[in-house]
């Protein structure tokens, strides 16, 4: 039985395309183009778990109302329009993961099941009056910046390029780790792992492909290398 959120919708209106399928295809292709993984139908299938043929046929929908073009190697863009909706779809979902995570008290897990099935209820005056009044938050709680927010620029780089001894501050975890292995972001939710929180590498990532740290008040954490490169981080001092 073919599942029924596998094809995008014939007319996707500006503004309100967060809804049904045709939105989850292009938060899909927006996340990746952020994360700057290539977005091709392969990828999207799998990210979305649906089959190719349905990906094709959503992407030809999506490509004649205008939200996304592919050129002759298949590669997927979002046009300004697609943006300007895939963009309103992750801003939902990240105001409502900070709402859910500060002010109701759920961990990352449960506050990203919990903000897919409320994301398409809210209007855009609760939205607003929302995040209004979370305080205006510029990232969700993984770090990464809800659209339409004006963040302060940040050098970041991967944990797992850092040596042994360099301390730091985690900025972000990757959207492609917290959709990928959601046991990920329970691990370093639970071991304080999370944005703010500085961080000493006391063993760099070597031929074994582990790598040891310890954040500020916590016990030492051993990350395999996949998990330290989705880990984000402020360029290092020394000094702090």
């Amino acid at each position: 039985m073919a599942r029924t959120d596998e094809r995008a919708s014939a007319s996707v209106p500006g503004g309100s395309g967060w809804q049904g399928a045709a939105g989850r295809y292009l938060e899909a292709a927006f996340y990746l183009d952020q994360e700057g993984e290539q977005v091709r139908p392969g990828k999207l299938a799998e990210w979305l778990g649906v089959s190719p043929p349905s990906v094709s046929e959503a992407l030809r929908r999506l490509e004649r109302d205008g939200l996304v073009s592919m050129d002759a190697t298949h590669q997927v863009e979002l046009t300004a329009l697609g943006r300007e909706v895939a963009a309103d779809v992750v801003r939902r979902h990240r105001v409502l993961e900070v709402w859910l995570t500060e002010v109701l008290g759920l961990d990352w897990v449960e506050a990203d099941k919990e903000a897919h099935q409320l994301a398409p209820a809210l209007s855009e005056e609760v939205l607003d009056r929302l995040q209004h009044s979370l305080g205006d938050p510029l990232t969700c709680p993984h770090g990464n910046t809800i659209p339409g927010v004006v963040a302060p620029e940040r050098i970041l780089r991967s944990l797992a390029l850092l040596s042994t001894g360099e301390r730091a501050r985690i900025a972000r975890i990757s959207e492609l780790a917290e959709h990928e292995a959601p046991s990920v972001l329970t691990f370093l939710y639970d071991s304080g792992l999370v944005p703010g929180r500085s961080v000493e590498v006391t063993e760099a990532l070597g031929a074994g492909g582990v790598l040891t740290c310890q954040p500020d008040g916590g016990a030492p954490r051993h990350l395999s290398a996949e998990v330290a490169r989705a880990i984000w981080v402020e360029s290092p001092n020394r000094s702090n």
